[in-house]
């Protein structure tokens, strides 16, 4: 019965992918508000889309036989719609049970783009302002050189630009040692450079706007979410933590590689302990509606003027330039709030990854071209870095294929201006 309801409201969630699904402009509301029409582009860049779509359906196919991938799904998210959501493989190698589109997966660090959402979102209303110190509110929390202390505002904490040098204490965090434990290190170390000035990736340092919340707002963070994200976005199997995740029947395992095949694991408390950081659980037709807020479709939910603040550039990462299958791409890259700002080519991409024992996880969107790719594997591979940038790259040319064509008709009137 359940199988029957999830297909049932899968096919009212998802258009085919066909061209015939793109023919006419879709003006229905979304959550209440009235989308722009034409909502869809005419008919050449739906045609357009759809080949580029069967491409990559097939690409992907192939990839996760190639790789032997347990289970994954992918969706594609165009202005504000889902146009494309598929399934692949089992939720564990050791059954047969299907990953579907509604299958929950870790998200890992994409977390941190929820977290930075939400974080915009309460510092908009005046819970906390970003040029806060941090120890402001968190007192206890100390540098070895103390001057260093009160440099550390709140903003560094979600632009990865505390200075501390990257993924620090990390490894306690593997071994499951819990936050309490883990702050008091930091008083044994110092930033390699003044906070705000450079980049270094973390995740206790990142997960400390959650005691920041919680004291501002007097309310505990995975609620916050809920009620400020999940439930007004309408996601549908959104949560954070391990026993939201656990009781989530429909659910990915983890999966390891060892002795040449891949293994089914348990998922353990560690990374859930820094929510804001790694604690979020989702399916890729949560992430496509996450997608489609951050496109400006929910406005009413995540303000374009939160949106825009989100994604400024606060600190380049120039180790991105060098990223494997990405590089050939790549021109410049910064870290914003909670997601990375690729110049990708001659178009901006915005983007987060996450890793996590037995899991994979990838976010993209333009918002030029009001196209958002979402990527969930219950296995620790490095396909990922296949399918993203490759379909960011053939979406791209083909969009500026098109681009060019539009141009080559159109003319100049008498007063010199183009028609098109």
């Amino acid at each position: 019965m359940i199988r029957v309801f999830l297909a049932v409201v899968l096919m009212n969630l998802l258009l085919p992918l066909a061209a015939a699904a793109f023919a006419e402009p879709v003006t229905e509301d979304i959550a209440g508000v009235k989308a722009a029409e034409p909502l869809l582009a005419q008919p050449l860049t739906t045609e357009l889309l759809a080949v580029e779509l069967a491409e990559f359906d097939r690409y992907f196919n192939e990839q996760m036989a190639e790789h032997g991938i347990p289970g994954a799904a992918y969706a594609v998210v165009y202005q504000n719609k889902i146009i494309s959501a598929k399934g692949y493989g089992v939720r564990d190698i050791d059954g047969d049970e299907a990953v579907d589109p509604f299958t929950v997966f870790r998200i890992a660090s994409v977390s941190k783009t929820f977290a930075a959402g939400l974080a915009s979102l309460l510092e908009e209303r005046g819970h906390f302002q970003w040029d806060e110190p941090v120890v402001q509110y968190i007192p206890e929390f100390s540098f070895k050189n103390a001057l260093y202390n009160p440099q550390l505002k709140i903003e560094h904490l979600l632009s990865q630009s505390s200075g501390v040098m990257p993924n620090a204490y990390d490894n306690l965090i593997e071994a499951n040692i819990v936050p309490e434990r883990i702050l008091p290190q930091f008083q044994k170390i110092d930033p390699l450079c003044n906070p705000g000035q450079c980049y270094g990736y973390q995740n206790v340092l990142f997960s400390l706007i959650e005691p920041i919340i919680s004291q501002t707002t007097a309310s505990d963070y995975a609620s916050l979410l809920k009620k400020n994200i999940f439930d007004p976005l309408h996601l549908p199997t959104a949560s954070v933590g391990l026993e939201a995740y656990l009781l989530n029947e429909n659910r990915a395992s983890p999966h390891i590689r060892a002795r040449g095949r891949w293994h089914s694991r348990n998922v353990n408390q560690s990374y859930y302990r820094f929510a804001p950081a790694a604690g979020v659980n989702a399916s890729v037709i949560d992430l496509s509606h996450w997608l489609i807020a951050q496109l400006g479709y929910y406005p009413q939910v995540m303000p374009q003027k939160v949106l825009d603040k989100i994604i400024e550039k606060r600190v380049r990462t120039p180790r991105d330039l060098r990223r494997a299958q990405w590089r050939n791409y790549i021109k410049d890259a910064h870290y914003a709030l909670g997601w990375r700002v690729y110049q990708f080519g001659s178009e901006q991409l915005i983007y987060h990854g996450g890793w996590v024992q037995g899991f994979r996880a990838e976010l993209a969107y333009s918002r030029e071209r009001e196209l958002g790719l979402v990527i969930l594997l219950n296995a620790e591979s490095n396909v990922v870095n296949e399918l993203t940038p490759r379909f960011w790259a053939s979406m791209f040319a083909t969009l500026q294929q098109q681009d060019k064509a539009r141009l080559a008709k159109c003319t100049v009137d008498t007063a010199g201006k183009a028609q098109c």
